[in-house]
């Protein structure tokens, strides 16, 4: 009997050993298959990252004064500070809404590179100048005073309004070039919140549609309008942008002037390109050349492949 119940036993242990080694096998090969993306889809989840930081200083900023480099080094991996960012004028209520998006960009950049390894934040120039001039060539002329995003509520929703949304089309467009489940399901995520982001900008805006951004004259609607023309212009890929109050015919259903989400004729989100980004961001209607949001030029390998045919062609 008690040799039987040895055997017994060294068998159960050989089962279990056995059983053991198969999950911890199936473990790695799911670990592993998680981890070997095609180059194409780490090219394109590495794009992205570009907005995501963007938007993360320029919402920590506005709501906390600070940035990645005091809330969060690690994400920033080095790159060189912000130029010209700050906390804005904000009442509690935006402020409060504005460092959730802060956080909430913090843990974009954060699956992003768990997934992808990434690359340093870029040189960013999140200057009043450089919204100043965003705002003057929407409107086609010098605003005087220079438009400050920085200045209140409705300053910096619309300077906000010129942000997510940009990384919110590029998501679309980025989802059916992608071959990976693990990609799909990243940028579903990240779509799904940038889009949310977009709608309580617009949704905040919307409410102020007919009030004057002091001391211009202007609606808010109307600023979101040009923004969204100039948006369209400088990508060069037709329309793909829309203020808050739009022809009826070109409303949901063709039946409506409001538009507090944007989408096309069937209320499908737009989606853009990563060349047309980047002729928007960079403010020059060319994705070769800089500026913008970006002096020194955007990184990962889409973006840096212009620069580097600029560069190709001047030597």
């Amino acid at each position: 009997m008690a040799l039987s119940t040895s055997a017994a036993s060294t068998t159960a242990l050989k089962t279990l050993l056995l059983l053991l080694l198969l999950c911890v096998s199936s473990a790695i090969y799911i670990e592993n298959d998680a981890e070997e993306l095609p180059k194409s889809d780490v090219d394109l989840l590495e794009f992205p990252l570009n907005l995501e930081y963007l938007e993360a200083e320029f919402f920590s900023w506005g709501a906390f004064g600070r940035g990645l480099d005091r809330l969060a080094p690690n994400l920033a991996m080095g790159g060189p500070p912000p130029i010209g960012a700050k906390k804005a004028r904000l009442s509690p209520i935006v402020k409060d809404i504005i460092a959730q998006f802060a956080l909430q960009e913090f843990g974009h950049l954060r699956a992003i590179k768990k997934t992808v390894p990434g690359f340093p934040r870029p040189l960013l120039n999140l200057s009043a100048a450089s919204f100043a001039t965003i705002m003057n060539n929407a409107f086609g002329k010098p605003l005087m005073p220079p438009f400050d995003p920085y200045a209140n509520d409705i300053n910096y929703l619309l300077a906000s309004y010129v942000v997510p949304y940009v990384g919110l089309t590029g998501y679309v467009g980025a989802n059916p070039k992608l071959q990976s489940s693990t990609a799909k399901r990243l940028v579903a995520g990240l779509l799904g919140v940038e889009s949310g982001q977009d709608a309580v900008i617009r949704a905040l805006l919307y409410e102020r549609a007919m009030v004057k951004v002091l001391p211009y004259g202007y609606t808010v609607a109307e600023f979101t309008n040009r923004i969204s023309m100039l948006r369209n212009k400088l990508g060069k890929g037709g329309l793909k942008d829309e203020g808050l109050i739009v022809k009826p015919a070109q409303g949901a259903e063709g039946r409506i002037a409001g538009n507090v989400l944007a989408g096309d004729k069937f209320s499908l989100a737009f989606d853009r390109t990563p060349e047309e980004i980047l002729r928007i961001v960079y403010g020059s209607g060319k994705e070769n050349k800089p500026g913008g949001f970006y002096p020194k030029g955007a990184d990962g390998k889409i973006a840096k492949s212009y620069l580097a045919d600029v560069v190709k062609y001047r030597g």
